[in-house]
């Protein structure tokens, strides 16, 4: 797929970038900033360009304004990735108002970098309300999506590329090549890990089914099935996990199911973890399977969503990893339907 990328952008022109801001903090504290860092060589580039970049993106799930879910530790964050030494040599600002147009076009006036709060903070955003984001628009000449964890969302900064001239970051289009990887010529048995706690992933079941070759279902999924009406779970292919009694985790005999299918995995993509994972006493079922899959003879590995990338992490197992994915949801919904909301198939 020939997605345009940010190295094509002219110099010296204003850009609005959207990023995967949705990092997990606790304490004030990040947890984990490979989000952030998935995104810098795209940042580095526009500065290289002389670019004014409006940084645009999402934390959580708020309703309204709740300061707990902020983009200012986001953005303190990222600038220290920029720059490391604490140089201070890319000039930037954090605005607190998206309404606040004519104090954001002079911030990229004089900043390098311009960092918005969090979109979600107003509903136009999940709406995806026509005007939304139009004043913002105009302030600009350019957009790059490099948010590939929330392609699929139409939500209104992922649509941007329906209004204005839309390129896409680099780690945007790696994350498509890598998938079409997995859709074109996957080495078999290819086996899909479901789990996690999120409903919608039943939603790719019925894909899923003609994509791979075996499909093991744990997390919360078994508990969620009973009363979503979605078809496929009676296919051959799709091994449902029993849970342990208190539906937290895997039961023994699970994981020895599931490692035993994994072990004769050629192909193994996994998104969501297999249980309660935050929990000491309900994450063995997650931690087996991670093991599982990284000791297997599997010649791709891949994993997605940020529960599963954070416990392979915790784990200390990353490296063994042939490709982590930023978005499960995303991911799912471009191997099983070949499209998403960030851009145009036509483009193909």
């Amino acid at each position: 797929m020939n997605l345009r990328s940010v190295t094509e952008i002219l110099p010296e022109t204003r850009v609005i970038l959207r990023m995967d801001l949705d990092l997990p903090i606790e304490n004030n504290q990040i947890l984990d900033n490979e989000r952030l860092r998935k995104s810098l060589e795209t940042i580095k580039i526009l500065l290289q360009k002389n670019c004014r970049i409006l940084i645009l993106g999402h934390r959580g799930r708020p309703e309204g304004r709740e300061e707990n879910l902020s983009l200012r530790p986001v953005y303190v964050e990222l600038m220290s990735l920029l720059e490391p030494r604490g140089e201070n040599l890319i000039e930037s600002v954090f605005v607190d108002d998206m309404e606040k147009v004519k104090e954001i076009d002079l911030a990229l006036g004089a900043n390098q970098i311009v960092f918005l709060e969090n979109l979600r903070f107003w509903e136009g955003e999940e709406k995806n309300e026509p005007e939304f984001l139009d004043k913002i628009k105009e302030l600009c000449q350019f957009y790059v999506n490099d948010a590939f964890g929330v392609a699929h969302r139409e939500h209104a900064s992922i649509m941007l590329w329906q209004k204005m001239p839309a390129f896409y970051g680099l780690s945007f289009i790696e994350e498509v090549n890598k998938i079409e990887e997995l859709v074109k010529n996957p080495q078999r048995p290819l086996t899909v890990i479901l789990g996690g706690a999120k409903k919608d992933k039943l939603d790719y079941l019925e894909g899923l089914i003609n994509l791979a070759d075996r499909i093991l279902i744990g997390g919360k999924l078994p508990i969620l099935r009973q009363d979503s009406g979605i078809a496929g779970f009676d296919n051959e292919k799709v091994k449902m996990a029993e849970l342990r009694e208190d539906g937290l985790d895997l039961s023994e005999r699970d994981i020895e199911n599931f490692v035993a299918t994994i072990n004769s995995s050629k192909t193994i993509v996994w998104a969501g973890a297999m249980g309660f994972f935050e929990v000491e006493n309900s994450k063995k079922g997650t931690v087996e399977i991670a093991r599982a899959l990284v000791n297997s003879q599997a010649v791709y590995k891949v994993i997605a969503g940020g529960d599963t990338s954070g416990a392979i992490r915790g784990l200390g197992l990353q490296e063994k990893i042939d490709y982590i994915s930023s978005g499960g949801g995303a991911m799912l919904e471009f191997l099983t339907k070949r499209k998403l909301a960030a851009f145009n198939n036509d483009e193909e």
